[in-house]
Formats: structure tokens, C-alpha cells, sequence
């Protein structure tokens, strides 16, 4: 009886079975019958596995060495199977499917075992093959737990097997699926996570990488390593078994994966967190450009574009240390002596003090020191602190304190605020290739705005090249026209007047344009810009810098005097562009990041290099911005700046350039904005320091000679270490002549004083002979014998002792009285009509 209850039992047993079984073949037959009727329009099996994977696109600088990728949910490289190691196999289907060489895409008892999890309502899993697996995640929608969905896999199964190899369709499954942590593929998973090559992993990194393509982030090597690490022994052990592996090299694989295991690495590492950048201002600019290039299908972030560019990263990387230590620097400046900080001292409490010393006969209170000494935060704390303490407990004037305290403190949080930021960017004179690019302090989420490009700045003095070169080109001046440095006023179009001053507030007098220029002298270059007019001024600047459109052309340029101190704003990659058409004798440079892009199998598909080329050549002489020889004059009028003028000192910190170079800095109102724009034969160079809200101070010492300068000169040293020296090319039409220093002229017959060898455009240079000292003797004799009362007779005219020398140089002078001008007024009076006359307004 017991016997035949058992076999009752056994029988019961086996009808479940069967009818399970049948059930499942009824099912199964409907899946098949829905696949295929899913895929009855596809009719060209032979493309099934002609699979492209989502790749990131590289970014590659001059060199070909990888700057970045591009590369949104998936990060991927695209590995061969003939390239990977045989232990990374074995691996795999050891631990996902260890038939995997002797089904032909399914397994009917893995596919019976998920049909009975979901009839008996447990969680859907396992069961599917490799091939399945693929399948899946190429032609099914893996979220979706459905008999349809494993009866697609299957369908789908059987076309690849049909198509693909074994081997074929596992280097097809190991480029495709998903590693955990943002990464897809197993060569950019074993670099994510080892930091090699998938064709150096031993065997114990292989099991940790294939453990989680089952559950990448219950398995994760960097969040879980201990889950990990019990897996990775079982399946090693597994491995041994099956013959994969001797279990030697599964115990010391083990054991050098632990030994040297990083357990510092944070767990929220991911591919995307961990992007390496070396240029990332010039990635974004790239970034922005490509998609202006690439449009309507095409996905640089999964399409694996080859973007060669025009980077240098040697350059970048010096560029990158300078600007960061120099950022550094300025904003430790800024913050240890703010501007803020000492307008407020000054302003609030420096007269109150002063006022108690006064009233109490204290002189001992006042406070000390110089201006320039007054900018240490010590002021503060070492003078006026304690004697508003001892004038509050005197007076009982305890809120004077109080209030102090906090608006003190107010205005140390609101220089913290405002950090200093700078810019550089450099292009190669005959290319425009950039080269180098550095947009901020810091390139993160909440500071991405690229400076070098986006910032609109004033650019001060070094603006003032721009329509000197209009000038010299027009014919105006010379580098040897002689100009009057000294109070002038100047009548605006619309009635209001511009007293400009210097730098230092000092006059020089006569001034030779070229020293003018290399000292950035204000009303000399004024008088220039005056006497070239706004017109001609502005359509030189505009093509320098690059701005065709009219629009942006009267947006950009005000038609006022202020102009010429560079009021306006531009980018430093427009300085830039500016400088390098002068070094490229006056040809027109536009900066190109871009030189060519190859698709994910090498082909060439746009080259917006040679597109810039041809239209360039298509221009022919528009693009001719300046003349060779106004180009070659404006350089080597800039010379004189880093030989003896602004960016003189700048050359002495690093002991000298090591080839001429040429160039201007520029300072703006208030030290609000410092630049320093040069070039060699060979590249251009602009750097500029400032803030990006208007209306902070650097601080009086921070000028563009004294800090973009040195870090100009340093950074042009560095790049320039392995070139060959060279001038810059001269150009037909350009003579030489000896001047006197004094005033630019011929030196006459048995002249004694100083005389220099200067650059003319032929044809323009000076006909006269220098006949100034003659006047300048007589004017002393003059004024020795008037301070003698020996022979000029006070009732004899000024003008009639005086000859004729030629110079349109006031007599006045000798009186002490300012020379009059056209434009010489005094700011109360209403500016005279204007008149067209034919002496030259230079001297005035």
C-alpha cells in the first residue's frame, strides 16, 4: 500500500509537470507567434548584430593626446575580442553561462524556470543565456517583466546565432553591457575601476567585472567590496573546477587583488564624477562649436567622433599653473588689502578720528602712514580700533564702536564675495590655431562661464594699438610724429567735455608717438585718435578684433573720447585675434579650435580648417585688415613697450625674452580691469585679471604692467624655450632713418645732441631738419636775460622776441601759462563750434 501511494504521489507529480510543461508550450508558441508577428517587417536578417554602441566622442589636441570625452549616460570604448584575455571569458561563462558553447541561444530549462517564477507570481529572473541577454538589451525592453518580452529574447536569440559566431556575439555582449557606476563595455569599466587597459586584467579583476553585469550595484567593486569579495571567491573556485583556472593562480589573483585594493576611493566615484578634463574652458568652447557642426542625428555624446583639435596641452598645462597661481595671488592681494575695506576706514572713520585729534589736541591719535600703507588690513585692527575703543569709553559713544564693528565686518563679507577672476588665451600668429585657453579660477557646476571668450570687459590702454595702426595706416602719424603731452580738453560731439589725465597724473611735454605709445600716455594717444577721426579709428578696430556686423559695430564703439582709453567691451579672445593680425603682417587671423572630425572608424567627415581656409582665400584682399607695413611698424612701435615701457619690468622678472617680442598692457578706471596682450614671431598672448560684477577696485598697485605682465612674459619664455629665435619679417617699403630723440626730425649739419635710428613707411618719413634747439637756446637766453631785467624791454611783445622756428609750440610757455588748443577750454565754458583747421592738432 505504501508502495502504491508513492507511486500515486510520483504519478500526481509528473501530470503537474506535463501539464506545466504543456502550458508552457502553448505559451510559449503564442510568444513566438507575437515575436514574430512584431518582426514580420523586418526583412533583411543578414544586418541583425550590426550593432553600434553608444561611444563617447574624444577630444584629441594638436598632438593627438586625449583631452577629454564627451559622453552622457554611457561611457564606452570598443574593445576586440582577439584583444582581450582568455580568463575574462572563461570568467563570463562561468559565472552567466557555462553552456554558452553548446546551446544555439537558449537554454529550455532556464526558460522553464522563469515561466514557473512567474506563474507562481515570484519575482521575474535568471534563465536567459548570454545570447539571450543581448538579445534583450539590443531588441526587447528589458523593464518590462512579460513572457512577450523573453519570447522576443528568444526570437531574437536564434537570429543572432543564426548570424553571429560564438565569438562574435561575445565581443558584441562585452562592449554593450552595463558595468555599474555610469560605465559600459569592459575596457572602459576595467579603466574605471583598475585603471588599465581590459587587456592587461588578471583574472581576479575579470571575475569582479563580470560579477556585475548581474547586479552592478549590489556587487560594486568601490561601494561594497566585501559583497564583492565573497562572490569573487566562489566564482574563482567555480572557475578551478571547471578547468579554467589552477588553483595557484585563483589564490594569488585573489590575494594581489586584495593586497592592493583601494579602500580611500570614495563610493560615489562614477565615470561621469570622474571625466578627466585637462583644458575644460576650452572642452566647453569645443562642446559648443560641435554642436553648431554636428546637427539634425548625429550625438556627440554617443556617436564616437574623433575631434582633432588645435590645443596644445603643454601649453595648456603650463597656462593652466600660472593663471591658478596668479589668481591666487591677486585675490589674496584684493582680500588683504581691499579696496573696500579702506574706502570704508578712509571714508567713515580716518575723518572721525582726525576730527577727535583736532578737538582734543590729541596728535598722537591721528593715523598714521602713507596711502599706500593704509591698504594693509593691520589699519583696521592696529590703529583705528583701539582709539574708537578708548573714544567710546571717554565719550560713553558705545554704538560709534558698535557701528564700526559691523560695517567693518560687512565689508570684509563683501570683498570675500567678490573673488578676483582672470583669463588667457594664446593663438599662433599664422593659424589662428588655440593653442591655449584658461576661462576662470576654477571650471565647475557654478563656474562654467568661460571669460576668455564670453567676458565683455574694457580692455583700457591695450586698446590703444588699435587705431594707432589706423593711423599709421592712413598715413596720420609716425613713430617719430612729435606730440604735446600736457592739460587739454576735448569737446565731444554732443557738447560735453573730456578732460583725460594720466596714469600718474604728470606730464611729459613733448613726447615722441612711440614713447607715447610705449609709456600709455592718455592725451598724446587722444590727440592721435583725435586727429585720425572716430570713423577711420573705429573700422580699423572693428576688423581687428574680428566684428563685422554694423548692429554690433555702433554697440560695441561709442563716438566719444573715452573711446580711446578703451571704453569699451570685448573679450580677451578678440584682443587676442587683434595682436595676432599685426604679427601676421596685418593678415586677417580667426581663432580656430577645430582643425578636422573623423567618425567612429577613422572617416573624415567635415574639416572646418580647410573650410576657413578657402573662404579666406576667397576674401583675398579684404582679408588684408592692415598693410604689411603698417603691421610692421605697430609691432616694432611695441617693441619699445617691452624694451623700455610698461611691460619693460615684466621682461626683467624672468631675465629677458628670449626673441623680440612686442606688445601692450592695459589698465582700466578704478584698477577695475588689468591686462597684458602680447606676441613673438610666433604666438600671441592676451591675460586679463578683474571681476565679474563691475564696480570692484583691485587696489592702486594692481596694474597690468604688474601683474598680467610677468605672467605674460613667464608663460611666452616657457613656450618659446624650444624655437629657434627669430625677428619679425620686414616687409617692402619700410626705411630707416636717423631722427634727433628730441622731436623726431632730421638731425642738422653738426647737430650734438641725441639721435635714434627709427622705421619709416616710405614716404612718410620727416623731410625738415630738426631746428628746435635753436629755439631752445634762444628761449634760455631769453629767460636768463628776463631774469636779469638786462635787455628785453617789458613793453616789447612776447610773440616779437621769439623767431619763427617752424614748431607750432606756444611762446607762452616761457611764462608759465598752458598752451592753448582748439579744444583748450576750461570745463565751465560752452565748447567753441569746431572748425576744420590746417595745422596739426598733434602739437596742441
Amino acid at each position: 500500500m505504501g508502495v502504491n501511494r508513492t507511486l500515486a504521489s510520483m504519478n500526481r507529480k509528473v501530470r503537474i509537470v506535463l501539464i506545466i510543461t504543456a502550458c508552457c508550450a502553448v505559451l510559449i508558441g503564442i510568444g513566438i507567434g507575437i515575436a514574430i508577428g512584431a518582426t514580420k517587417n523586418i526583412q533583411n536578417f543578414e544586418n541583425i548584430g550590426d550593432y553600434k554602441p553608444a561611444v563617447p566622442s574624444q577630444i584629441l589636441d594638436i598632438k593627438d593626446r586625449l583631452i577629454t570625452e564627451f559622453f552622457s549616460d554611457e561611457k564606452r570604448e570598443i574593445v576586440s575580442i582577439d584583444e582581450l584575455p582568455r580568463h575574462l571569458i572563461y570568467a563570463l561563462i562561468t559565472r552567466e553561462d557555462q553552456d554558452f558553447f553548446k546551446h544555439h541561444g537558449f537554454s529550455l530549462r532556464g526558460t522553464l524556470r522563469a515561466g514557473l517564477n512567474l506563474i507562481l507570481g515570484r519575482y521575474f529572473s535568471g534563465g536567459s543565456t548570454i545570447t539571450q541577454q543581448i538579445a534583450g538589451h539590443l531588441y526587447a525592453n528589458r523593464s518590462e517583466i512579460s513572457f512577450t518580452r523573453k519570447l522576443k529574447e528568444l526570437w531574437w536569440a536564434l537570429q543572432l546565432e543564426r548570424s553571429l559566431t560564438k565569438y562574435e556575439i561575445l565581443e558584441l555582449y562585452l562592449n554593450k553591457m552595463y558595468f555599474g557606476s555610469g560605465v559600459y563595455g569592459v575596457e572602459a569599466a576595467s579603466r574605471f575601476y583598475f585603471n588599465h587597459s581590459a587587456r592587461d586584467l588578471t583574472l581576479a579583476e575579470s571575475v569582479a567585472l563580470v560579477i556585475q553585469l548581474a547586479n552592478p550595484v549590489r556587487y560594486n567593486p568601490i561601494r561594497y567590496p566585501n559583497r564583492l569579495k565573497k562572490i569573487q571567491y566562489e566564482v574563482l573556485q567555480q572557475m578551478v573546477r571547471l578547468g579554467y583556472a589552477t588553483q595557484e593562480d585563483a589564490d594569488q589573483s585573489f590575494e594581489e587583488y586584495w593586497s592592493n585594493y583601494d579602500y580611500t576611493r570614495s563610493s560615489s566615484s562614477t565615470a561621469f564624477l570622474e571625466r578627466e578634463d585637462k583644458a575644460p574652458y576650452f572642452s566647453e568652447y569645443v562642446r559648443q562649436e560641435l554642436n553648431e557642426l554636428l546637427y539634425g542625428s548625429l550625438d556627440i555624446y554617443k556617436d564616437g567622433f574623433i575631434v582633432h583639435t588645435t590645443l596644445n596641452l603643454d601649453f595648456q598645462e603650463r597656462a593652466d599653473q600660472l593663471m591658478r597661481e596668479g589668481i591666487a595671488k591677486v585675490n589674496a592681494d584684493y582680500q588683504a588689502s581691499s579696496a573696500n575695506r579702506m574706502v570704508f576706514a578712509e571714508e567713515k572713520f580716518i575723518p572721525l578720528i582726525d576730527l577727535l585729534s583736532l578737538t582734543f589736541n590729541i596728535e598722537d591719535i591721528r593715523v598714521a602712514g602713507t596711502k599706500s600703507r593704509q591698504k594693509s588690513v593691520a589699519l583696521y585692527q592696529k590703529q583705528i580700533n583701539p582709539i574708537l575703543d578708548i573714544a567710546s569709553m571717554l565719550m560713553g559713544a558705545e554704538d560709534l564702536k558698535f557701528a564700526a564693528r559691523i560695517g567693518y565686518s560687512k565689508a570684509q563679507k563683501s570683498a570675500k564675495k567678490n573673488t578676483v577672476e582672470g583669463a588667457l588665451v594664446t593663438l599662433e600668429n599664422s593659424t589662428g590655431y588655440i593653442l591655449a585657453m584658461v576661462g576662470g579660477s576654477r571650471f565647475e557646476s557654478i563656474n562654467q562661464f568661460n571669460r576668455a571668450v564670453q567676458a565683455k570687459v574694457q580692455p583700457g590702454s591695450a586698446f590703444k594699438p588699435l587705431y594707432y595702426a589706423a593711423a599709421v595706416e592712413r598715413k596720420k602719424i609716425t613713430p617719430a610724429t612729435m606730440l604735446y603731452d600736457g592739460p587739454v580738453v576735448f569737446w565731444n560731439d554732443d557738447g560735453t567735455p573730456y578732460t583725460p589725465m594720466n596714469y600718474k597724473g604728470e606730464w611729459q611735454g613733448p613726447v615722441l608717438a612711440r614713447t607715447a605709445l610705449a609709456k600709455s600716455m592718455n592725451v598724446p594717444s587722444l590727440k592721435i585718435l583725435d586727429a585720425v577721426g572716430f570713423d577711420a579709428a573705429i573700422q580699423t578696430a572693428a576688423a581687428l578684433l574680428g566684428i563685422e556686423d554694423p548692429n554690433e559695430i555702433e554697440r560695441t564703439f561709442p563716438r566719444k573720447y573715452p573711446l580711446g582709453l578703451g571704453i569699451i567691451s570685448i573679450s580677451p579672445l578678440q584682443m587676442a585675434r587683434a595682436f595676432a593680425t599685426m604679427a601676421n603682417q596685418g593678415r586677417e587671423v580667426v581663432p580656430l579650435a577645430i582643425r578636422y572630425i573623423e567618425d567612429r572608424n577613422g572617416k573624415i567627415i567635415l574639416e572646418p580648417e580647410k573650410e576657413l581656409r578657402n573662404a579666406q582665400r576667397k576674401k583675398g584682399k579684404a582679408a588684408q585688415i592692415i598693410s604689411p607695413q603698417t603691421a610692421y611698424i605697430m609691432t616694432d612701435i611695441m617693441k619699445s613697450t617691452v624694451e623700455f615701457g610698461t611691460l619693460a619690468y615684466a621682461a626683467n622678472t624672468v631675465n629677458g625674452l628670449p626673441m623680440p617680442m612686442a606688445g601692450k598692457t592695459g589698465t582700466t578706471q578704478n584698477w577695475s580691469d588689468i591686462w597684458t596682450v602680447g606676441y613673438s614671431p610666433y604666438y600671441t598672448t592676451a591675460i586679463w585679471f578683474g571681476f565679474d560684477q563691475p564696480g570692484n577696485s583691485l587696489g592702486v598697485n594692481q596694474t597690468g604692467a604688474t601683474v598680467p605682465g610677468p605672467i605674460w612674459a613667464r608663460f611666452m619664455k616657457d613656450i618659446h624655450t624650444n624655437l629657434p629665435p627669430k625677428d619679425f619679417p620686414r616687409p617692402d617699403g619700410i626705411i630707416n632713418m636717423s631722427v634727433t630723440a628730441r622731436s623726431g626730425l632730421i638731425p642738422p649739419p653738426g647737430y650734438t645732441g641725441k639721435t635714434i635710428q627709427e622705421v619709416f613707411i616710405a614716404g612718410t618719413e620727416p623731410k625738415k631738419f630738426d631746428d628746435f634747439h635753436e629755439f631752445e637756446m634762444e628761449r634760455n637766453q631769453i629767460t636768463l636775460d628776463r631774469l636779469r631785467n638786462a635787455i628785453l624791454p617789458q613793453e616789447v611783445p612776447l610773440e616779437e622776441a621769439i623767431p619763427n622756428v617752424g614748431l607750432q609750440i606756444d611762446p607762452r610757455i616761457l611764462t608759465g601759462s598752458p598752451p592753448p588748443s582748439r579744444k583748450a577750454t576750461v570745463p565751465s565754458e560752452q565748447p567753441a563750434p569746431r572748425k576744420k583747421e590746417s595745422r596739426n592738432p598733434l602739437l596742441d
